[in-house]
């Protein structure tokens, strides 16, 4: 069997490679900064308009951010029929469900897909952070998979989901595998459970309120290729299919880190949890303290620190990230 870390593109070793010797290197002596709130945006604000480039980095925190919650009314609305059958609460933990049939497998994941993929986040925060770094030279890294990047407009060649995309399908054994758009099957999946469009286009629970929690058996997606079954392009273990598009973003990535590595960058962290922190969080660490011109912003709700050894490079905003961005452009 192969090693999977042997066979991933030399720039996302390398950027693993950055998290592991950060966490070896930072002893776990952790600030906040000491700047007031208002400080760190201005200070923030300077180095947006004044950096050679900007790396964004950006985790679940985002997209909470600009309204795509899991959970509460949100769940309530589209999933309440599986919330009442099965007990499920969320959106998270109804993924790993043991549904008992394909049917009723598909037919959430047919819900869970269109609402976090193929619908516009509910608050504009996405197209805020574009209005602020149009004009840089920036590219985004991010452990999402809601395509929410793109759909507010950044371009598409700036971009390096890590962790997969809900709109893509993939062959379940994963090695040498494909990937599928889903599209199509995902909007006839919907339909096919009773949702209808509103006057907007957007598919909603009938005024009647009887939708199914299952889809036709020969609905059940399948590889178009073999007819062999397929499943979410979702990272879980080694069998997620790294395509040819995830493997030039990996190398389009690499590139961009190389061709800034000593000048002014600003490594701009957004809801970055602690479930990834070696893909995002540790890298900058990292590359932060091995170039003296360059500058970690960090913005979290409740998680905004970095190591002491950075802090004068560093700028730690505690706060919803759509309240800091639109601070900043004030």
């Amino acid at each position: 069997m192969k090693n999977l870390y042997d066979e991933m593109p030399n720039g996302y070793r390398e950027s693993i490679q950055r998290g592991l010797s950060a966490v070896r290197y930072f002893g776990g002596n952790m600030t906040y900064g000491k700047d007031s709130r208002q400080e760190k945006i201005d200070r923030l604000k300077k180095e947006i308009e004044t950096a050679d480039a900007i790396v964004i980095g950006a985790g679940a925190g985002l997209s909470t951010s600009a309204g795509l919650v899991y959970s509460g009314e949100r769940f309530k609305r589209y999933f309440f029929d599986f919330a009442g059958k099965y007990g499920i609460r969320d959106m998270y933990s109804g993924g790993f469900y043991p549904f008992p049939d394909a049917e009723t497998r598909w037919a959430w994941w047919a819900r869970h897909i269109y609402y976090n993929r193929y619908v516009d986040a509910s608050e504009p925060t996405y197209k805020e952070l574009l209005s602020l770094v149009s004009n840089k030279d920036y590219f985004v890294i991010t452990t999402n998979v809601d395509h929410q990047f793109q759909r507010a407009g950044f371009d598409k060649k700036r971009l390096f989901y890590t962790q997969g995309d809900y709109g893509l399908f993939q062959t379940v054994d994963g090695g040498n595998g494909k990937t599928y758009d889903n599209e199509e099957w995902v909007m006839s999946a919907m339909k096919s459970q009773g949702f209808v469009k509103d006057e907007h286009g957007i598919f909603c629970v009938p005024d009647s309120g009887n939708i199914s929690m299952k889809i036709p058996y020969e609905l059940i997606p399948k590889c178009p290729d073999d007819g062999s079954d397929v499943t979410t392009n979702l990272r879980a273990d080694d069998s997620f299919v790294e395509d040819d598009g995830w493997r030039r973003a990996s190398a389009a990535y690499a590139d961009f880190l190389r061709r800034y590595k000593n000048l002014h960058i600003l490594y701009m962290e957004l809801g970055v949890g602690a479930n990834t922190p070696v893909i995002i969080k540790y890298p900058f660490w990292q590359m932060t303290m091995s170039n003296r011109n360059a500058v970690y912003a960090c913005i979290n709700y409740g998680e905004a620190f970095c190591p002491s050894e950075i802090a004068e490079q560093s700028i730690c905003i505690d706060g919803d990230i759509s309240d800091v961005l639109n601070a900043i452009k004030a």
